[in-house]
């Protein structure tokens, strides 16, 4: 347990993790980010009983419904072909659910609860009026034919349409879940409603997608970065940056953190790590963009080109440098690789991809009193742009560029000072996942206990 709470919180903590272990078993993605929420909010509810007294960290935790079902298809030589999907309604308290859909052979409950209840938070520090959920299947798009994956996704929404809407729930794109899938199930949900409305973002711009959705994380990461460094007085300019990932999460972060003058030096993939001491910027990263969205290949490609370091099967975390920013999967950064950083001297780090850190990092960081924005704060960018192309659809217009991204700035301030109001110390340190725990927490609570016992 956490050394500093109270032996009163500790005794809480353990006894509602042990029941939550116990309802849901041989979920460890799912225990993981509870108990990283409630080692904040436990304390806070034994300081303000009311919640404590309405269960309501109990309730946020069960979600609404877990809608699980069949996706039956045809592969491209007609073999019939089955796979599993999910869609989990966490919490739908100040608006519809809202999150992504992602496409992994090795997809589980346990990961897509994790990110459901993870959104919950998150969507509420964005202060748009969205929900928290999460879905997909344990389809692997990976090596299949355009009209494959078009056969998947009509046969998965053909079912799914049932349990979405814009005023229910609105999914987006994920892990595996690109412009590509997004259009297919776009185009089957209307074919089966007769109906052209914001259910899903993500959309592509000629059928109602928003400027900027593609970049949303990545440059919302960044935002946040510059604002932590900011309110310690200092900034990104001459920093040295690694980044983990190559996808569009870590590419557009990186495009970000170099215009703020920051040098990237790193990216990764699931081959190994890419490590340029020069940095990853203007024709180097206009190759990287195309080896990775376009061509899909290696980096040990760009590499080779560049004539710089590639590491087969390591991580970023070894290299010295003042900023990470992890934007590639879940507990991608260990409690050792924290300690790696934390030797290194880092100031700060970001955190681009949901979870990336495991709980014993998060604990290194705090002890080390580096830093850290967990991702339900640093990456809310991406659903904060979904929810503005939602209120685009709404609205039926289309913002400009510097339009979305100037509010894409604002949405980023506004939660970094939620984090600091909830987080900050008495000495001036600033506790980010205490505080965006909390305030994520208050908005969705206040709203639980509006509404009764439901």
């Amino acid at each position: 347990m956490p050394s500093q709470l109270s032996s009163e919180a500790q005794k809480d903590l353990h006894k509602f993790m042990a029941g939550l272990i116990e309802r849901n078993p041989h979920e460890p993605e799912f225990h993981q980010a509870v108990q990283e929420v409630a080692e904040s909010i436990i304390p806070f509810t034994l300081a303000h009983p009311v919640y404590r007294d309405a269960q309501i960290l109990e309730r946020m935790t069960e979600p609404d419904r877990i809608v699980i079902f069949r996706v039956t298809w045809e592969d491209d030589e007609g073999n019939v072909r089955v796979n599993r999907a999910w869609r989990v309604q966490f919490n739908n308290s100040i608006g519809p659910y809202k999150g992504g859909l992602r496409f992994d052979k090795s997809l589980t409950l346990s990961v897509l609860k994790f990110l459901g209840f993870e959104q919950v938070f998150k969507n509420s520090l964005t202060t748009l009026p969205m929900g928290g959920g999460k879905g997909g299947s344990n389809f692997n798009p990976k090596g299949k034919s355009d009209r494959e994956v078009m056969r998947f996704c009509q046969a998965m929404m053909t079912e799914m349409y049932r349990h979405i809407g814009p005023e229910t729930d609105v999914p987006a794109g994920d892990i595996g879940v690109g412009s590509r899938e997004i259009s297919f199930l776009y185009g089957q949900y209307k074919r089966l409603m007769n109906r052209f409305h914001s259910t899903i973002t993500g959309k592509g711009l000629s059928y109602g997608g928003s400027l900027m959705r593609t970049e949303a994380t990545g440059y919302g990461c960044a935002y946040f970065l510059k604002n932590m460094l900011e309110h310690r007085g200092d900034g990104v300019e001459g920093k040295t940056a690694l980044v983990s990932g190559s996808g569009n999460v870590a590419i557009y972060a990186i495009e970000k953190l170099n215009e703020l003058g920051a040098r990237c030096v790193t990216a990764s993939d699931r081959n190994g790590l890419l490590y340029d001491p020069n940095g990853i910027q203007d024709e180097k990263l206009a190759f990287l963009k195309d080896l990775k969205e376009v061509r899909r290949g290696s980096l040990a490609e760009y590499a080779e080109k560049f004539g710089c370091e590639f590491h087969a099967g390591k991580r970023p975390w070894s290299v010295p440098g003042q900023l990470a920013v992890p934007c590639a999967t879940q507990n991608e950064l260990s409690g050792d690789d924290a300690r790696t950083l934390v030797k290194n001297g880092a100031l700060a780090v970001a955190e681009g991809a949901n979870m990336p850190t495991e709980l014993e990092g998060v604990h290194v960081f705090r002890e080390a009193r580096t830093m850290f924005a967990p991702g339900k704060a640093a990456n809310a960018g991406g659903v904060a742009v979904s929810g503005l192309e939602q209120s685009q659809n709404a609205q039926r217009l289309s913002w400009s560029r510097e339009e979305v991204d100037q509010r894409l700035q604002k949405i980023m301030g506004d939660i970094h000072e939620q984090c600091v109001t909830h987080g900050e110390a008495k000495d001036g340190n600033v506790r980010y996942v205490a505080g965006a725990n909390v305030a994520g927490f208050l908005k969705v609570a206040d709203a639980m206990l509006a509404f009764g016992v439901i």
